[in-house]
């Protein structure tokens, strides 16, 4: 009963061939819709408008729950605050601009209350006026809160009309009052933040894009020696990048995206869809090469009906075609592994990620192949960069060849003489670059995340050093008792170790809110999260829940460890039952399970030694947090582990192919090497563009993962995939392709073939 996938692809092929321009009309208006709904949306509302962001949270968790009640049990609406600086909030003759822009706030429609130190009766030096002034004596805040409950569209005139209003008050003081004549001020609040935080997902997506789509075609004109195959696999990626941002959108109705998952499943997708392009445009002309030389004087010229082609691109789609699909399956295996965590940040990436690898597979299955029929023996002819003047030689050695002996078979033989030493070297390489890891910290930023210097995280530093008893606490309790009982328990909360002060207790609907302020100036540190552990451990005779961005950051990290054997465990069962139906062996899917860990172990050493160490802050233009964000060690384990799997099966359906005809073991390792070899290096050098791409963003979580997962590409495709895994398959040979005699029967019965 074994599955002859061939049969399939070849259908799908067959019919491709048939009613090209009808695939790509289609896969054009998929395009155009995606690209206008993400734009557009429905209703005039973008891709982009339906993104959120924050701290991201566990369902269920003590911190998201405290979150929900206080949502649920205030009354306040959203707010905006004015940091006024370079003044002295004692001069007398402030109060009446101030005054005058108060009226001015108090009119737009939705404004429920504006606060500054010259409303009050005393005046801005009385002790009730200290929380709205700079500690330096050199700045105060307006505070303009709305109205809860208001519609979307009131809400949002309000807030830009309370806006351009408080931007203005600044200048106003500097003219009006000869003691503020070097005024200045920082507007800031959450949805100022969240806005800032969208619009550079939105820059950062423009900005990757633009710097990897052009060096993507330029290496695959190399790859290929002409535009025409080269515009093949860019094709694929744009209506993948399309297809994404529109798949993107409509899970937004049913999941609530974070604003950093545009940016890195387009990544993904853009990766995956050019490397998949890469294989089947490679495949076909090496195809279309071999039945044009047998076709004596065969002419290049685009035949209708020309059998030569549509023989050729059958033969690619039951081959790479086979190879493409199970790879992408590989990948959307592990990044589906996402899903089994409960955090919601974390089942968006893996829907999302799941996603938008059917739609490259998709295209790469259909569109390319569309292409590649209509474009027909042009694709081998010498394209018009070959002819440019010193192109012919670099062109000659880095296009595509169907030789079987070459640099790569070359390299493979040097490895297969020396394997003990190879194998040795490789994982003591692999091991080194690994170590940084063991001392991983896991971080959960909040405005950190943006870049310094930008204006929203200038504000709330502002905030943070010059108003302290204005800016949050770090640490919150929210208690179901009575004021007189939160009040004598908190007492016991002031004495514990870490805590510099904690506020005085202060009503919210039926509950009472405690701020437990820690003595570090790192709200997600080591010695916040201490705090948060004995709050939570201190006796309390009635009910309370501890939040805040460490408590936050403690039961996310439980959430990840919670689940993570589950998500392990399904990802390796069945990547290892999926390479065991391709090779019939139980050796090859334990030696890839292996080798990809040593992989990513190591990639991810280089991201601790980089981002959480502070090395290479002034090339890639960060500043460190301290630690990695929890949520990115699981989307590097998960997207890199798929990668991993990727450039696996491309190099292992070669080899299993010459195995299968006949080949010695070494042979088929060596040629093997040799016909995907150039395809591997060459779509890692594609996806480490795109990758290397976003890391110019500004964003911290996206720099993070384009360059760990570029970092992890390179290890991959080239001491792992060149070196660790001839290696071993060299030292293994016979034994490579072994099973149990029961698992091989089962194979007989059950594996995919071609």
């Amino acid at each position: 009963m074994t599955w002859d996938a061939g049969e399939v692809f070849d259908a799908l092929g067959r019919a491709v061939s048939r009613s090209p321009r009808i695939t790509v009309a289609v896969w054009a208006l998929i395009t155009a819709g995606c690209f206008g709904l993400a734009v557009a949306g429905v209703g005039g509302e973008s891709l982009f408008e339906r993104l959120s962001t924050g701290a991201p949270q566990v369902p269920g968790s003590q911190s998201a729950e405290a979150d929900d009640l206080i949502a649920e049990a205030s009354t306040s609406g959203p707010s905006l605050t004015l940091a006024v600086q370079d003044v002295d909030p004692a001069d007398p003759a402030l109060a009446e601009p101030v005054g005058a822009a108060r009226e001015d706030l108090m009119a737009v429609t939705g404004v429920a209350s504006v606060i500054d130190p010259y409303l009050l009766p005393e005046g801005p030096t009385s002790a009730a006026a200290a929380p709205l002034i700079a500690q330096g004596g050199d700045g105060f805040l307006v505070v303009v809160e709305l109205e809860p409950d208001l519609v979307p569209d009131v809400e949002d005139a309000a807030l830009a009309e309370v806006e351009e209003r408080l931007d203005a008050l600044p200048a106003e003081l500097s003219d009006a009052v000869p003691g503020a004549a070097g005024a200045s001020g920082q507007v800031g609040g959450t949805s100022l933040i969240v806005e800032e935080i969208t619009d550079q997902v939105e820059e950062d997506l423009r900005t990757g894009e633009t710097v990897a789509l052009p060096i993507a075609l330029l290496v695959m004109v190399l790859v290929f020696g002409g535009f025409l195959a080269a515009a093949m696999p860019m094709a694929g990626a744009l209506a993948s990048i399309a297809g994404g941002l529109g798949s993107v959108y409509a899970l937004s109705y049913g999941l609530d995206m974070d604003a950093s998952v545009v940016n890195v499943v387009t990544i993904l997708s853009l990766g995956l869809s050019i490397d998949y392009g890469l294989l089947i445009v490679s495949r076909f002309r090496e195809e279309l090469h071999a039945l044009v030389d047998v076709d004596q004087g065969a002419s290049v010229r685009r035949r209708r009906g020309d059998g030569a082609v549509e023989t050729a691109l059958r033969r690619t789609m039951t081959t790479a075609g086979r190879t493409v699909a199970f790879s992408a399956l590989t990948v959307a295996i592990a990044i589906s592994g996402l899903i089994v965590f409960e955090p919601a940040i974390l089942r968006a990436f893996g829907a999302a990620g799941v996603a938008v690898i059917l739609i490259a597979v998709a295209t790469a299955l259909t569109l390319v192949p569309a292409l590649l029929r209509l474009a027909g023996r042009h694709l081998i002819a010498p394209g018009l960069v070959s002819r440019v003047p010193g192109l012919r030689w670099v062109l000659a050695r880095t296009s595509d060849v169907s030789a079987e002996e070459g640099a790569f078979s070359r390299l493979a033989g040097r490895v297969q003489r020396h394997p003990w030493w190879v194998l040795g070297v490789s994982v003591l390489v692999l091991g080194v670059l690994a170590t940084p890891f063991l001392r991983l910290e896991l971080r959960n930023s909040t405005i950190e995340l943006l870049p310094q210097g930008s204006d929203q995280r200038a504000y709330v530093e502002a905030i943070a050093d010059d108003y302290p008893a204005s800016a949050s606490p770090p640490v919150v309790v929210l208690a179901q008792a009575s004021l007189e009982d939160v009040a004598a328990w908190s007492a016991e909360l002031a004495e514990l170790p870490d805590v510099a002060s904690v506020d005085p207790p202060a009503p919210l609907g039926g509950y009472v809110v405690v701020g437990v302020r820690p003595d570090t100036t790192d709200p997600g540190g080591a010695v916040a999260r201490a705090v948060v552990e004995d709050v939570r451990a201190t006796d309390a005779p009635f009910d309370r829940w501890v939040t805040g961005q460490a408590a936050n950051q403690i039961d996310f990290t439980q959430a990840l460890f919670d689940r993570a054997p589950w998500a392990v465990a399904i990802v390796v069962l069945a990547t290892f039952v999926l390479l065991f139906l391709m090779t019939g062996s139980l050796v090859i899917p334990l030696k890839a399970l292996l080798t990809n860990a040593l992989s990513l172990s190591a990639s991810l050493g280089v991201l601790v030694w980089v981002f959480q160490d502070g090395h290479l802050t002034g090339p890639l233009g960060f500043s460190p947090t301290g630690g990695i964000e929890t949520y990115v060690v699981a989307l590097i384990i998960a997207f890199g582990f798929g990668l991993a799997m990727d450039y696996e099966v491309f190099l292992l359906s070669r080899i299993k192919e010459l195995w299968d005809s006949g080949r010695t073991n070494d042979e088929a390792v060596r040629l093997g090497l040799q016909r995907s070899g150039r395809i591997i290096t060459s779509a890692a050098v594609i996806i480490i563009v795109v990758f290397t791409g976003f890391v110019f963003g500004k964003l911290l979580v996206i720099k993070e993962v384009g360059f760990s997962l570029a970092v992890a590409v390179l290890i991959d495709a080239t001491l792992v995939r060149m070196l660790l895994v001839p290696a071993t398959m060299t030292l293994l040979g016979r034994y490579n392709w072994w099973a149990p005699a029961p698992l091989a029967r089962l194979h007989k019965r059950f594996a995919i073939t071609h």
